[in-house]
């Protein structure tokens, strides 16, 4: 049975997530950089509904100064909170390691000259995990693409 079926070690791997984030957090970016060999970010931003603060630990791949996520989510039938903040909010700050970076999000749909080469690119780093995440779900999955300002 595959990760993405088995409903246990779904389970576990949110818990593992969630202690790298507090983990990144709160050793202020020198521990947490890397999760399984991929690079990962701290995304900051603001809750389209509620205006709170929020921070959620990404993985990541450059393209040139740019740093491109991808809001998939697990394959969830919907985007992750973050992606739906960074829609109404895309001004925001990103924690790489111990630097904080201003950003403008960018949201990219399939229809995006750009998407099929991010989405290539975020996917060979992070294992094939999003094309695998992409089967299980009928939205297409969006990427956003973190411009420093």
């Amino acid at each position: 049975m595959k990760f993405e079926e088995n409903p246990v070690l779904q389970k576990i791997g949110v818990q593992v997530l969630r202690v790298h984030q507090w983990v990144y957090e709160h050793t202020g970016g020198r521990i947490g950089h890397r999760i399984l060999g991929v690079p990962c970010l701290l995304l900051d931003t603001v809750g389209a509904k509620t205006g709170r603060p929020r921070v959620s630990s990404l993985t990541y791949v450059r393209d040139g100064e740019d740093y491109v996520v991808v809001a998939s989510k697990g394959g969830a039938p919907q985007s992750p909170g973050w992606y739906f903040n960074l829609k109404a909010h895309p001004d925001t700050s990103i924690r790489v390691g111990t630097t904080r970076i201003p950003v403008t999000a960018r949201l990219l749909g399939p229809d995006d000259p750009d998407y099929a080469r991010l989405f290539a690119a975020a996917d060979a780093n992070n294992g094939d995990r999003y094309s695998a995440y992409q089967r299980h779900t009928t939205r297409p999955i969006p990427i956003v693409v973190l411009t420093p300002r």
